[in-house]
């Protein structure tokens, strides 16, 4: 099977990437399933439920999302009775919603997928190694096919984790920094790992925010309202295939698709 992993979709320009080139990339690539993280769609920070359903509309399976889920208070009450938008794992417990979540597709083929966040240079929560490890070990014994989505600011942190995980999981794919990383790899043990798979959006700014309000901030260390911007908008993500009977990663490629404006 191939799986498609969004990279972070931020704002309205990268909700119109994913409504407007997400159906051609299906099709040209035969993807069975896709994944994306929504935590920026909602005016670059956070989700709504209206969000989640226009993203799932568009072809998305499955949302996961980082420490800025909770930047919306309407999404506490769907997120409680959703299975197909996720919260990380490693929050404390009382934390609404889940961390993980089991899709069995039309075939018969059930693919579950995990979502964590790190804690190096983020907020304190649970660790992300302990805590995934023993998730894995549970979502195995349903399903070979396991996609985990780390949420972390850190590459070592990130790359630990392709390592801890590895043999146990499908694919171990690293969002948050919304910079496509360039190395992509199949682990020995048949693991998909990359650093960061990239932001669904506009790139004529710093990460999705206008340049102008990013360098008045940086030069004068004054608070300053981000924006959007709306120039450049791009796709980013990697399709995974995987045996879907040994849950094995076979190959792993990164994709950039652009858009002239949405």
């Amino acid at each position: 099977m191939k799986v498609l992993f969004i990279g972070d979709i931020v704002g309205k320009p990268g909700r119109n990437a994913v409504r407007n080139l997400l159906p051609g990339i299906i099709k040209k690539n035969a993807v069975d399933f896709v994944v994306a993280n929504g935590e920026n769609a909602a005016g670059g920070s956070g989700l709504t439920p209206p969000i989640c359903d226009e993203l799932m509309s568009s072809g998305i399976d499955v949302i996961t999302s980082g420490d800025h889920i909770w930047k919306k208070k309407e999404i506490l009450e769907y997120l409680e009775s959703s299975r197909h938008v996720l919260r990380p794992l490693n929050y404390p417990e009382g934390a609404p919603g889940l961390g993980s979540t089991i899709v069995q597709r039309d075939n018969g083929d059930k693919i579950a997928v995990m979502n964590l966040v790190g804690r190096v240079f983020m907020e304190p929560v649970e660790s992300p190694f302990t805590t995934s490890l023993n998730e894995a070990r549970r979502l195995k014994e349903k399903t070979p096919v396991i996609l985990v989505d780390l949420h972390a600011e850190a590459t070592s942190e990130k790359i630990a984790m392709g390592y801890h995980l590895e043999g146990i999981v499908s694919a171990v794919i690293g969002t948050h920094t919304h910079v496509q990383t360039a190395d992509e790899k199949i682990l020995p043990k048949k693991t998909a790992y990359i650093t960061d798979c990239g932001m669904t959006g506009p790139f004529d700014g710093v990460i999705g925010r206008k340049k102008e309000q990013i360098l008045h901030r940086f030069v004068t260390q004054l608070p300053c309202r981000f924006e959007i911007p709306d120039g450049d908008i791009r796709l980013n993500g990697v399709i995974v295939e995987i045996d879907s009977k040994t849950g094995y990663a076979m190959s792993i490629k990164r994709i950039n698709v652009g858009m002239d404006r949405a």
